[in-house]
């Protein structure tokens, strides 16, 4: 490595939605970028900005999209023309910024897209250190490095391996010794042992304290943009199609309530009143919901806020104070209709406790989002026909939909290649949850499948229109509602588009 004068360092979240229609965006800041841009800020002297390329600042009408037909062909042509629009701003904004390194954020469904930045990103300056972190590194190790521009590879949580990085860059020191990275000594892979979890959450700084000085563009983002708070990191349960127990593990760390609520504070000085936790799964198990929730009724009583829950976790006493406390909307993974489904995917539920657990969140006067998946390797029509009557049946304000997709290195993936329904050609850019390429099941072949979740997504195009949902949310909250849908995780298969 050669000395540089200015310690610059530029991170970027790739283009995935932008990719389908320049208006559909990612209109938030993504967790990943603000950890990552806080905590350098906070403890190095590097310059840091932060890039949300997924992010477009228009307010066209808003409408339900399942990322198919001309989109998908838009975003294949896009993923294909360097010289396209999306990459020309990039570019510019790379050569105009001029770090000294690009760190990329990258998740299975944007990996393509960040290797389009990465080549770019060589061109302009051979000589910059491309370091990519994110899901998809993480899970799919020496893989990335197919891409020649790609020097280091950041796996699991990058908060304190970003630190010795840019420090050992700044001194011209080898990157030997530092736990959770791979990276490119002459023609060697050199493949580091694997970083501890962060022990103390409550020591990492707050994304939005900074968001003002490092975003880029900061001042185009809505309000609802910095309303994502994380209470806890990891997953205690095991399901077939998740790769959160692949980054997290099992073990759940969580932040305490005081924590949570100065950060809450600190967003409501900003005009921040609605807000999304995204964890995993909220709620540990039902104290750690119930000390929350009394540390938001002592202290943040005016704000109103959503979470993704498990159906398990569904109980009386613990909904009730979830409600006093400000929660308006709750998402759970009902995934499939059919039990032996559920089993196979060890969702540790039944559909008939997934009903009940709706009853029990409609009974409080709080929102409800259903997830459900179709396509699983082993589904049948009649285990479809199962899933699309629990669809029909669950009392829900929102319902959500995705065809599976097994990521890279999960046990899904694995699961697939050995029956026959991944091939060594397999190409991830072409898949996503509502992508019409994904067909992954032993028992339907692939037009008989395509047919059946095209009539699956008219029907939930039906009950989620937007004019429905805007009569069931106030503006604000309908919002808000767009927000947590099109920022949902892909990675853990339950997510709602709804695009711009």
């Amino acid at each position: 490595m050669t000395a540089r004068k200015e310690k610059k360092i530029l991170l970027i979240e790739p283009p995935f939605y932008r990719l389908f229609k320049n208006t559909y965006a990612l209109d938030r800041y993504p967790l990943s970028l603000g950890y990552l841009a806080a905590v350098i800020s906070q403890k190095t002297t590097w310059e840091v900005m932060a890039y949300n390329a997924d992010f477009y600042p228009a307010r066209d009408p808003i409408k339900v999209s399942y990322l198919s037909g001309a989109g998908f062909d838009n975003y294949l042509a896009n993923l294909k023309n360097p010289a396209g629009a999306i990459w020309k701003e990039i570019k510019s904004v790379i050569a105009g910024y001029n770090p000294m390194v690009l760190g990329i954020s990258a998740k299975s469904q944007n990996f393509t897209s960040a290797c389009m930045i990465t080549r770019i990103a060589k061109e302009i300056n051979k000589d910059i250190i491309v370091i990519i972190g994110g899901v998809h590194p993480s899970l799919t190790g020496r893989d990335v490095f197919k891409n020649a521009a790609i020097d280091i590879s950041v796996r699991g949580e990058g908060e304190d391996t970003i630190i010795e990085l840019l420090n050992a860059i700044e001194s011209l020191r080898s990157l030997e010794g530092i736990k959770g990275i791979i990276y490119r000594k002459n023609d060697l892979l050199i493949e580091n042992l694997p970083r501890e979890y962060i022990k103390d959450l409550d020591s990492l700084p707050f994304p939005g304290d900074s968001a003002r000085r490092l975003l880029k563009g900061y001042a185009k983002y809505p309000k609802a943009a910095f309303s994502h708070i994380f209470t806890s990191r990891g997953c205690p349960y095991n399901c077939f199609f998740c790769s959160s127990r692949n980054i997290w593990n099992r073990r759940v760390r969580a932040r305490s309530p005081e924590n949570v609520i100065k950060e809450i504070k600190a967003l409501r000085e900003q005009g921040v009143r609605i807000f999304d936790f995204v964890d995993d799964n909220f709620g540990i198990n039902k104290e750690h919901i119930i000390d929350l929730c009394n540390a938001l009724i002592r202290h943040c009583p005016d704000i109103k806020w959503s979470c993704e829950l498990h159906v398990n976790l569904v109980e009386e006493e613990a909904i009730s104070f979830m409600k006093k406390a400000g929660c308006f909307l709750i998402q759970i993974g009902v995934e499939s209709g059919n039990n032996e489904a559920l089993s196979r995917i060890r969702k540790n539920i039944t559909i008939e406790k997934a009903l009940s657990a709706a009853k029990i969140i409609k009974k409080y006067g709080i929102k409800l989002q259903a997830f459900f998946i179709i396509g699983f390797p082993w589904d049948t029509e009649a285990s479809l026909d199962d899933t699309v009557k629990a669809m029909r049946k669950i009392k829900c304000d929102i319902l959500t939909y995705s065809i599976f997709t097994p990521y890279p290195a999960t046990e899904a993936f694995e699961f697939c290649k050995e029956n026959g329904l991944i091939k060594e050609d397999y190409d991830v850019s072409l898949y996503n949850h509502q992508s019409p390429a994904n067909n992954f099941c032993i028992n339907i072949p692939p037009r008989r499948f395509r047919m059946l979740a095209s009539k699956i997504e008219r029907m939930v195009d039906r009950r989620n229109s937007i004019n429905r949902i805007k009569r069931i949310f106030s503006p604000a909250t309908f919002f808000m509602i767009r927000e947590l849908g099109i920022s949902r995780s892909i990675h853990k298969g339950t997510q709602i588009l709804l695009g711009k």
